[in-house]
Formats: structure tokens, C-alpha cells, sequence
């Protein structure tokens, strides 16, 4: 089987419209499968997608989205793992895009354009990234690709540990950073899924959502071969910049935290840059990315060319739901 995909879900009312995106897929039916895990507690409410061969429901009872994704990839069969919200939904041709993707790369993590939607479904900017292969220093200082965008390799998946059931926010950015430790990216610039933006009905709690994020990166940059790979992965003066800027930032953290082995050893990755040229050094995009915030720089580009094409627009669009 070409792939399947796992959607977690507390009960909303847009899960059925979820559900039936995928079904309406162009791949032949035995190609992939839905997995729905209930995590909300109670029984879902009656619906026609439920008597479909190609659904399995299962229950983790409260157990949080981590819990809840590991259980659906457990007992499924497709080579890659789609994982999706119960209220974001695929757009027609989207398997048949990925699936043309995997034909001509095997790379860990394949991914289409995203298209952001406001709470009512309204089109906010379609997220392309125009980024393949190594993007390991490109996740750890930002860059989002969205899970809902996204086939996994299965045997990726299982081996970078899936998702952390310990970190209650901010799972999907934890994981691909795990994967692109060892695994390759791939683009295709099909729009491939819409995710709706907006924090009304959301299930995060964004306010624990730094602590847990730097916790977690602190933990990758802890795995052996951590800096060779990011360091083949800068492939710009920027992005060298922002390598500096990951190591520079763990030393505060870790001054804080009072570790202070670690961050004498942040200290030493972050200033010798890996002997990186000095016409990084020398260059204004390197010390840019060191001295300023990284706001995903995909994002920002599509922000700015969405404000263009609606000024009117009050220029919020919100955090992840």
C-alpha cells in the first residue's frame, strides 16, 4: 500500500470533512487507508465515512495527539504515513502529486505546497518552501512543513521514534527536526492540503510552547553527528548564520539551566562555526540570521505576497490550530 494516513481527532465537527477528502482521492482505493483515532473520550457521532472498508477507528481515550498518531502508525500498512487534523483536509490531486514525487526520490520526507486558511476557510497564502534534500539546519531554525502537507517514510518514522507522547506541544516541528538528523526532503509545488489558522477552536497550549521547544531541540542537538549534518545542510551565508545562532542560544539556555559542561561545548560549535569561510563572516545575511529572531523565511515571503494582493487585509494569521 502507497500510504496512509492518520487522523487524530477530539470530536469536531469538520472531521467528516477531513475524512472525506482523503477518500476522494484519485489513487486506486487499495493504494491507501485512513486510520481515525478517537481521542476525545466519547463516541463519535454517526456518520456515512464510518461504514467505509477503508477506515479503522480505533480509541486512545484522552491520551493527547502524540499518543493518539503513534497508535494510528502502529497498526498501519502504507509504506508512507500522512498524518492529518481533524480540521484541515487534503485537495484534490493530492496523493496522486506525492505519489509522482516518490517515483523520482526516496527521500524520508516528502511534502507539497500548503494553503493556509483562515477560521472560515477563507484563503490566507499558499506556503512553498522550494527547499530539497538536507534541511536539517533549515527546521532547527524554523522552517515549518506542515504535517498535513507531508508523507513520512514509514520505516523513517518508526526509526527517529515517532512522536514525543512527552511533549505536549509543537510535536510535528520535534519530529522533523528528528528526521532531517538522518533523512532527506523532497518538494513537490503541488498545493496539496489546506490548514486552517486560527486559535478559536484550537487544542494547543501555546504558552508552554517555548519551553517545550527549546527542551526538545536541546535533546537533538545532544545525538552524535548533530553538527556535521547541520553544517552540510548551510548552504548559505544565512543559513551558516543561523547554525552559529542554534549553538548560541543553547549556551544561554544552558547558562540558565546552570549545565555548564554543555555550554562551554555550545560556546565552542558556535564560534568556531565548523571552519566555515570567511566569506560568511564577512557577508550582511550571516550576521543578520545571528542577530535577529528567524521568522520561517518561507512564511514571510508568502505573508508579504498575500498583504500585496489584499492590503486591506489586518495582517494576522494567528498560530497553528
Amino acid at each position: 500500500m502507497f500510504c496512509s494516513t492518520v487522523i487524530p481527532t477530539v470530536a469536531r465537527a469538520s472531521l467528516a470533512r477531513s475524512v472525506q477528502s482523503v477518500l476522494d482521492q484519485s489513487l486506486r482505493s487499495d493504494e491507501f487507508e485512513i486510520i481515525v483515532v478517537n481521542d476525545s473520550g466519547q463516541p463519535l457521532a454517526e456518520a456515512a465515512w464510518q461504514h467505509s472498508p477503508r477506515v479503522t477507528l480505533l480509541n486512545t481515550q484522552r491520551r493527547e495527539r502524540s499518543t493518539a498518531r503513534n497508535t494510528g502508525a502502529a497498526i498501519a500498512t502504507g509504506r508512507y504515513l500522512h498524518f492529518l487534523d481533524d480540521d484541515d483536509w487534503l485537495l484534490p490531486g493530492a496523493f496522486e502529486a506525492l505519489w509522482q514525487l516518490s517515483q523520482i526520490s526516496d527521500a524520508a520526507w516528502l511534502y507539497g505546497t500548503a494553503r493556509l486558511v483562515d477560521s472560515a476557510g477563507q484563503h490566507l497564502l499558499d506556503l512553498r518552501h522550494a527547499l530539497s534534500g538536507n534541511l536539517f539546519i533549515q527546521v532547527m531554525a524554523g522552517e515549518w512543513i506542515p504535517l498535513q502537507a507531508s508523507l513520512i517514510r514509514a520505516d523513517a518514522f518508526f526509526a527517529s521514534g515517532g512522536f514525543n507522547p512527552l511533549m505536549p506541544v509543537s510535536q510535528d516541528v520535534d519530529l522533523s527536526r528528528r528526521i532531517a538528523l538522518r533523512g532527506d526532503f523532497a518538494e513537490s509545488s503541488a498545493v496539496v492540503a489546506c490548514i486552517r489558522r486560527g486559535v478559536d477552536t484550537s487544542t494547543t497550549d501555546y504558552a508552554r510552547l517555548p519551553f517545550y521547544s527549546r527542551r526538545a531541540r536541546e535533546l537533538i542537538l545532544n545525538e552524535p553527528g548533530v553538527f556535521v549534518r547541520l553544517r552540510a545542510s548551510a548552504n548559505s551565508s544565512y543559513w551558516c548564520g543561523r547554525l552559529v545562532r542554534v549553538y548560541l542560544t543553547s549556551l544561554v539556555w544552558n547558562v540558565r539551566q546552570r549545565r555548564v559542561l554543555t555550554a562551554v561545548s555550545r560556546m565552542a560549535f558556535g564560534m568556531t562555526g565548523g571552519g566555515m569561510s570567511v566569506r560568511h563572516w564577512l557577508a550582511r545575511d550571516f550576521w543578520r540570521a545571528i542577530l535577529y529572531n528567524h521568522q520561517s523565511e518561507t512564511f514571510k515571503r508568502g505573508f508579504d505576497q498575500a498583504k500585496r494582493s489584499n492590503p486591506a487585509g489586518d495582517g494576522t494569521i494567528g498560530a497553528d490550530g
